[in-house]
């Protein structure tokens, strides 16, 4: 949860269209890397340029803005990018590439030539042709001009960031759980996403790349988005945590791309494993420090110095404006007031807060010798009676922080008193304990003698599924012998 996202949690939606007053003339455009031609609806590439800085912006704000931390493995990405683009069939055009400060594993493109990775894709990578391949494939979206004639068409003309879905039958615990940016790109064909592909592998033969790296990152991506479903508790919805579910592509189809593209055979391509992952050692994983940190049940947040606990059997999602804890049909939502607050908690929590609701027992508390109220009500939901109970606490004069529980109601009582600990766990750091929190780097581990996948996963600071996490990260198996001088990548603290 970052400190400048303290209000209710949303999906944005920018808006692609109204791109100039007045109506909209027909028009076709032809692109130069397929050779298509189709209704764009009159979008120029003047406007496919003002499209992409206008949004540049909000971008940046939904994802945690630009990875700067590391300047020389912004710029690496870049030169990455900028190369592969000098190789398209508009090497003039102007790209901006930037690395988003999100723990999401996620790419994608707007129009004008802005194309997005975050450090999560980058730390997921394993070598400079896999990453070679997502910038590729990214390019391609911008040379085929997808983004217009997707507009041309009506088809979804919109960047939409949202959340990984955790999807657990209850319409609110899907919508207050989910992870913001997960998803950037909304509405690309299978088509569509072929083509790109087609293209990738194009730019990639000439840029002297091994064009398998785009297969093998998708390999990747297909391991860690069936973890991440299984630590959700919920290994059938693997497709619910993987960008997959709206970059419909496999490896068969990529297979097929790389046989279609015409592309000359590379002798000798470029790999550079090596290079790549020294690029990447050190790089934040997981959390920023703006975001706050999850470590086992507790949410800890350096910046705004405060901490809470959630119940054993909760699963912590940090979101960018809120932070929840689910279990089953349960959830627990953690997030701040809409602006200031000012005069009585139980006059904020009745008038505003919860005015569209009868609240019953609103009563003054106080949580760790801060003002706080409570109330609780019985609400109608898409599938039922919920039992919701509210707590709002004052952090400052003027700034108060919530608690909503919500649960089904013949399992209120039996969570009540998890939720009274969670409750009275919420309270302030000292500047040293906020100094001691310190977030996950990925580093770059030299093989040694004796070293088994085993034993580097203890080394993981994780408590869950630590061999899992280290076998998706560095592309391996169980079985995978490793050698001595082999560089793989740990999770560190």
């Amino acid at each position: 949860m970052t400190q400048r996202h303290l209000s209710r949690f949303k999906q944005p939606l920018f808006a692609l269209a109204l791109l100039a007053a007045g109506p909209l003339l027909s028009a076709c455009s032809t692109s130069e890397a397929t050779g298509r031609t189709f209704f764009n609806g009159g979008m120029s590439a003047e406007q496919e340029q003002q499209v992409g800085r206008e949004q540049h912006s909000k971008i940046l704000a939904e994802f945690g803005g630009a990875y700067d931390e590391d300047p020389a493995l912004t710029s690496y990405i870049s030169s990455v990018g900028n190369f592969l683009a000098k190789t398209s069939e508009t090497p003039n055009q102007q790209f901006t590439f930037t690395v988003l400060d999100s723990p999401i594993v996620n790419a994608f493109a707007l129009p004008g030539g802005y194309v997005y990775t975050t450090r999560g894709l980058l730390a997921l990578a394993n070598d400079e042709a896999e990453v070679a391949g997502v910038l590729a494939h990214e390019i391609g979206h911008v040379t085929a001009k997808h983004s217009a004639e997707r507009y041309g068409s009506t088809v979804a003309a919109s960047v939409l960031a949202a959340g990984l879905g955790i999807l657990t039958g209850s319409g609110e615990v899907a919508q207050a759980a989910s992870s913001a940016g997960a998803l950037a790109v909304q509405g690309f064909s299978r088509d569509q996403e072929f083509e790109a592909d087609l293209l990738g592998v194009r730019y990639l033969s000439r840029g002297q790349f091994d064009p398998n790296g785009m297969g093998n990152f998708l390999t990747q991506l297909q391991a860690s988005g069936r973890l991440d479903a299984k630590i959700a508790g919920d290994p059938d919805r693997a497709d619910q945590f993987n960008i997959m579910q709206t970059h419909p592509r496999t490896s068969d189809r990529i297979e097929r791309a790389i046989q279609q593209a015409g592309a000359t055979s590379v002798k000798n391509p470029i790999i550079g494993r090596d290079v790549y992952l020294g690029k990447i050692d050190g790089i934040l994983y997981g959390d920023s420090p703006a975001q706050g940190y999850i470590r086992g049940q507790q949410f800890s947040h350096p910046d705004l110095e405060l901490t809470f606990t959630a119940p054993e059997g909760f699963r912590l999602i940090n979101g960018t404006s809120q932070v929840a804890a689910v279990k089953d049909s349960s959830v627990i939502i953690f997030d701040g007031a809409k602006g200031k607050v000012s005069g009585s908690l139980k006059n904020y929590m009745t008038a505003v807060w919860a005015k569209n609701i009868s609240l019953d027992g609103v009563e003054n508390i106080t949580i760790n010798g801060m003002e706080a109220a409570t109330g609780q009500a019985r609400v109608q939901g898409k599938n039922g009676p919920r039992d919701i109970r509210l707590v709002a606490i004052r952090f400052e004069a003027d700034k108060v922080y919530r608690l909503t529980f919500i649960t089904d109601p013949e399992q209120t009582a039996a969570l009540s008193e998890d939720f009274r600990r969670t409750t009275y766990s919420f309270n302030r750091l000292s500047k040293a304990e906020a100094a001691k929190l310190k977030p996950y780097r990925l580093r770059i581990h030299t093989v040694r003698s004796g070293d088994t996948v085993h034993s580097l996963a203890k080394k993981m600071p994780f408590t869950d599924y630590p061999l899992e996490r280290f076998l998706v990260l560095n592309g391996l198996n169980e079985q995978s012998p490793l050698a001595t001088g082999q560089k793989v990548k740990l999770i560190t603290e």
